[in-house]
Formats: C-alpha cells, sequence, structure tokens
C-alpha cells in the first residue's frame, strides 16, 4: 500500500508539472500573438473629456488594423493609462508601461507637462513617446526618442496673435495663461507675434492650473481696459475664469486655447460662456467615413482636439510595425521619415525635431450654447 501510494503521488506531481508546463508554453504562445503598446491619456481630471474622446478613436484603429491581419499576424493591443493631465501620475503610468508591460512605443500623454515629465524615463529606455495632443514649444527637444502628430505652439500662438490683430482688431490685450509647459509657450509666442504687429499687452500673469479663484488677476484685468483677454486654460480653470469674468462685468472679447475644446466648459460655463472663441488645429476637413465610425462607436457627434491626431498615430506605428518589427530604435528612426501621411487629421509629415511639420488652425465661437467654426 505504501509504495502504490508513492507511485501515485509521483504520477500525480508529475501531472501537475506537465501542465504547468503546458499552461505556461500556451501562456507564452498568446503573449507572442499580441503585440501591445502603451497609451498616456487623461481619462479623469482636466481635459478628461477629451482622453475620452481619444480612446475610443485608438480602440476604433486597433480594431481596424486587427481585422485586417493586426501586425504581421500579430493581433495589436493598447494599454491604458490615466495621466490626469498630472506630471506626477504620468511619470507613474510611464514607469508602469515601460518596466512591467514592456511596451516599445507609448501613444501620448495627452498634456505637455505629462510629455515632458515622461520624455527622460523613455528616452533612458529607448522607448518611442509619440504624443497626439501635446503642443509646448518646449517638447521639440525633448529627446529623439520623443515624436508628435500634434502642432507645437509655435504656429498657435502666432495664429492666435494674428487673428486678435487682424481680425478682432484687439489693439490692447491682457494675457492670462496657466503655468506649465503649455500655457507659458503659447503666451510666449502670442506675446512676441502680437507686438511684432503693433499691438501692446496691458497685462500679463500666468497662475496655478489647479486654482479655484481668479478675481484678483481679473479685477487688475478690468482696470487695464483691453480690447480683448487672451485666456490660455485647461478646463476647470477655464470654467472658474469664464464664470468670473462674467460676475466682474468685464466686456472685452475673449479668446482661448485648443484645450478650450471640451464641452464641459459649455456646460458647467453655461451664459458664461456665449461668445467666447478660441483656436484649434483645423478639423474642418476630417475624413467623413471618420466621423462616421466614430458616431456608431461612441454615440456622439462629438469629436475633440487631438481625437484624430490619436488615431492616426495608432495607424502609423502599426504600419512601420509591420516593416520593422517593434524594435523601438527602427521604429524611432522609420518615424523621422513619415511624409505626407494621408491620416484622418490630414497630410502628416514629421520633421527632423519629431514635430509635425506644418499646421492650419480654425477659430471656434460659442453662439447658443454650441461651439461652431467660424
Amino acid at each position: 500500500m505504501e509504495t502504490s501510494t508513492k507511485i501515485w503521488a509521483g504520477i500525480i506531481i508529475v501531472g501537475v508539472v506537465i501542465l504547468l508546463l503546458i499552461a505556461n508554453y500556451s501562456g507564452n504562445v498568446v503573449k507572442k500573438d499580441k503585440i501591445t503598446i502603451g497609451c498616456i491619456v487623461p481619462l479623469s481630471g482636466d481635459l478628461a473629456v477629451l482622453g475620452q474622446n481619444v480612446k475610443p478613436a485608438m480602440e476604433l484603429a486597433v480594431e481596424k488594423i486587427n481585422a485586417e491581419g493586426g501586425i504581421n499576424g500579430k493581433e495589436l493591443e493598447i494599454i491604458f493609462e490615466d495621466e490626469k493631465c498630472n506630471s506626477k501620475e504620468a511619470v507613474n503610468a510611464a514607469n508602469k508601461l515601460i518596466n512591467v508591460d514592456g511596451v516599445p512605443v507609448i501613444i501620448g500623454p495627452t498634456c505637455s507637462a505629462s510629455t515632458m515629465a515622461i520624455a527622460p524615463i523613455a528616452e533612458n529606455a529607448k522607448v518611442v513617446v509619440f504624443s497626439t495632443g501635446s503642443s509646448a514649444p518646449t517638447i521639440t527637444n525633448a529627446g529623439d526618442y520623443i515624436f508628435r502628430d500634434y502642432p507645437t505652439d509655435t504656429f498657435q500662438g502666432k495664429f492666435a496673435a494674428e487673428y486678435a490683430y487682424n481680425e478682432l482688431g484687439a489693439r490692447k490685450v491682457a494675457v492670462m495663461y496657466t503655468l506649465g509647459d503649455y500655457g507659458v509657450g503659447i503666451n510666449n509666442n502670442f506675446i512676441k507675434n502680437f507686438e511684432k504687429l503693433g499691438g501692446k499687452v496691458v497685462y500679463d500673469e500666468g497662475f496655478d492650473q489647479s486654482t479655484k479663484d481668479l478675481r484678483t488677476q481679473l479685477t487688475k484685468i478690468k482696470s487695464a481696459k483691453p480690447d480683448l483677454i487672451y485666456f490660455v486654460s485647461y478646463t476647470e480653470a477655464g470654467i472658474i475664469g469664464l464664470k468670473q469674468i462674467k460676475e466682474l462685468g468685464i466686456k472685452a472679447k475673449i479668446l482661448g486655447g485648443d484645450a478650450w475644446d471640451d464641452p464641459k466648459i459649455l456646460e458647467e460655463a453655461g451664459k458664461a460662456a456665449e461668445g467666447i472663441m478660441y483656436t484649434i488645429p483645423a478639423m474642418s476637413g476630417i475624413n467623413e467615413e471618420f466621423k462616421q465610425e466614430m458616431k456608431e462607436k461612441t454615440g456622439s457627434e462629438e469629436i475633440t482636439v487631438s481625437t484624430p491626431n490619436s488615431y492616426d498615430a495608432v495607424m502609423i506605428i502599426a504600419e512601420i510595425m509591420r516593416k520593422v518589427g517593434t524594435n523601438t530604435e527602427k521604429i524611432k528612426d522609420a518615424l523621422y521619415q513619415v511624409k505626407d501621411y494621408e491620416g484622418v487629421s490630414g497630410k502628416i509629415t514629421i520633421d527632423e525635431n519629431g514635430d509635425l511639420a506644418d499646421a492650419e488652425y480654425e477659430i471656434k465661437i460659442v453662439r447658443n450654447g454650441r461651439a461652431e467654426i467660424i
């Protein structure tokens, strides 16, 4: 009996070992049949609406890629991480994607400060970062592995200054902007170009992104009597500022930046948002097929800034991986060669700095609670 028991125990142990080996082998096969990349976007906090619009667009791209055979027979998958438009959260997300998930590419972040925060980590690990929403000029020199298919604020600041001076007839402007790479970058370019045109900046001050009160700044602006307020902020501060501008009875025209392309501003600022204008990368030429596919996927016709760019980024990375595989140095080198790619966001060319080579902008104005392109 004792011998028989030992034999059966041995058989059971061997069986368990075989099953574990089979399970491990199967798991590796499944893993090998997939290529995983990362994405860092704001799914909560400031700009959450943008991130929540970006995610289904990227999922749509993945579905299309996989339906067409994936990447050389392997399925593509994306691991999404929430940056909350916060540098610390973005760094945590990047460390997890790079060191735990082992991704070769990170699409995002959306917020400029987040992209600048993870750039050294990605450079050190030789992981490609492909931002689809960060616009700060500082990103141009952030590293050899850092790219974007979203225009730098060198373009946006110049366009906004020219529109304010030439189209709105503004000669005295007050500027208030969120402190950080995005706000500082666009502010500097706006002022430089507005003054070059002959305009005068009568007020210029930054504020913390997490501020809950802008009355001090706005009281000074009211005293300066500007023709226009150039107000660069993210969503939450934008809502607060617009409400307080109305409360203080300031009559100046209001021009904002692309981060205002967030329906939450219209919903929560209400009548205080009526008549505001803001700049966005040109979206009137977005592919109609993409619009319909997004409507079917989300149940909404709303497409926010950086959404088409995010879809394009996934498609570009997939196309490159089909040619060079997942070697990050080869992916990096191939991104520098992207020229005249026909994306849903328009024609994409990446320059020698990893930036979008050119950009066109449009103006949106809020009328009757809805933002429409002028």
